[in-house]
Parts: structure tokens; sequence; C-alpha cells
């Protein structure tokens, strides 16, 4: 069994305690047992956990893992206290807010034997699995993908990172991507920003990502990628699975913990996670240029 802490307790970090408390039967998520949360506010027991200290977590010979639910700009330095103390970590998108930093992480944990996980649940959705089995063997000619919603704290960081979901799922259904231009909107009083990334496939088609957040924007993706044979401007209506996207994610992690997951799609996954972080590092220098 992996004793487990859950640090942060927001939308997140309830979740990841309910998963451990119930978790999916005959499953690698069955060998994790939660022991406590870290929370910044002092809190009463919670799903019937109780609170304990970051220094007792990160001391703690019973908890050999941590899940860190925390805001995106702390996620570095949680991640890097975790490691450091001999901790395995699985950590909410995105890891870190710099690829240099991400690098740094990801060797550390290689060197103490330990799992690093990034979460990327939005790769388990069925509207995503369904439209990868949808565009299966087409020929890409040009696509958009334009993401609308709220207004963000600035401790999510810059778009292109904290909207990385959307940039996974580029690189998931397209192969590695190049940055050719990238620009921002910033408009702090109305608190609106946009953020518009364009790309060259390993094929050197067109790709244009839209990162569009303010007041009264509705959460939504807006496709538009045409193939030689057809368009899809709709995200398909994929079957709902009888398992949640975290617990589909916590097996995940689980069977890492027990060595379950091949060294080849361990290999892939990194090799993904990491392009994607290092493009948002470049969207973001490029918009910085082109802030509008």
């Amino acid at each position: 069994m992996f004793g487990s802490v859950v640090v942060g307790i927001g939308i997140a970090g309830c979740v990841r305690m309910r998963d451990l408390l119930a978790p999916l039967p005959s499953s690698a998520a069955e060998k994790l047992t939660i022991k406590g949360f870290v929370s910044r506010r002092s809190l009463e027991e919670q799903q019937g956990v109780k609170q304990i200290s970051m220094t007792e977590a990160l001391n703690r010979e019973d908890i050999q893992v941590a899940f860190i639910c925390t805001e995106n700009k702390n996620h570095e330095e949680h991640i890097r206290q975790f490691l450091e103390a001999g901790k395995h970590v699985c950590i909410e998108y995105p890891m870190t807010l710099s690829y240099t930093s991400a690098v740094e992480l990801w060797n550390l944990a290689q060197q103490k034997g330990l799992v690093l996980h990034e979460e990327h649940i939005e790769l388990f959705t069925p509207d995503f699995k369904q439209l990868k089995k949808d565009i299966a063997g087409k020929i890409l000619e040009e696509g958009t993908l334009h993401f609308t919603g709220g207004p963000l704290k600035p401790d999510f960081g810059f778009l292109a990172f904290s909207g990385i979901a959307r940039l996974t799922w580029l690189a998931d259904l397209f192969g590695e991507l190049t940055v050719t231009a990238a620009s921002l909107v910033d408009e702090k009083e109305k608190k609106y920003t946009k953020m518009t990334a364009h790309f060259l496939t390993q094929q050197q088609k067109p790709l244009t990502w839209i990162e569009e957040r303010g007041p009264g924007l509705g959460r939504a993706k807006h496709i538009n990628f045409r193939f030689l044979d057809c368009t899809i401007t709709e995200l398909p209506a994929g079957q709902r699975e009888p398992v949640g996207l975290f617990m589909q994610d916590l097996v995940l992690f689980g069977r890492k913990l027990q060595g379950e997951v091949p060294a080849v799609e361990l290999h892939t996954e990194k090799k993904r996670i990491l392009h994607c972080l290092e493009l948002a590092d470049r969207i973001r220098q490029l918009s910085e240029n082109t802030q509008a």
C-alpha cells in the first residue's frame, strides 16, 4: 500500500480525496490509501480525513505519495519539496510554469527513482476519445481550436500554461508542432485576455490555437479541422463511461507506482508533456513581443 497526502483542498483536491477513499474495485487505485491532507487554511476533518502540516507530510514514513492540487504558481515548489523528501508525486497540469524547471524536476525524480505523474484528464474525456477515433488516418490540411472561458486569477500563469490541456489535445491529435507566431491581447481593466498561437505540423500544415477569457464568456471548445476528405466543426458526442476522469487518472498513476506501465508508454507520455511545456514557453516569449 502507498500512504498518500492531498495538498490543496479545492475542487480537484476534494475529488482526489473522494477517489482515494473509494477507489475503483480491483484496480491499481486500491493500492493507495489516504493518510491526511494539507491546506493553508485551518480546517475540520474533510470527508473523515484529518488535516496535517506540510512538515508532517514531508517527514512521515507512512506517506509515500503526494497529490498536489494547489495553484499553478506553487506547483514547482511543492513538487521539488516532495521529491527531495523521497515521495512520489501526482501533479495537476501544468506541472510548472516553465519548460526548464519541468525538465529539472523530471531529472530529479529519475535520480531518486520516483514517479512524477502529470494529470491530463482531458485525454480521458469521451469527446476527445471519439474525436481521436474519428480522425485516425485522415490527412489534416488546416485546423483551429478556439477555447473560451471566464477570467482567471494571476496565479494560474500565462494562458499557454493555464490552458495547456488544449495544447495537449493538439499535440496528441497531430504530433509534434512548431510555433511560428503568437500574440496576446490583455485588457486588464476589462479582465479580458486573448492569446493566439500559430503552429505547423510535421507535414507543414497550419494549426491555430486561440485561448480567450473574459467576463461573460461561456466555457466552450470550438473546432474547425479540415482534412482532405471532410471537415469537422463540432466535437463528437462520445460514449459516457462509468469510471470518472479523475479515477481513470488515479488508476494510471497507481499502475505507474507498481511498475505496470511499459517503458515505451512512459517515454511517449513524458516526451509529449515536455514538448507541450516547451511550446507553451515559446508561445509566451513570442506573445510578450507582440502584446496588443
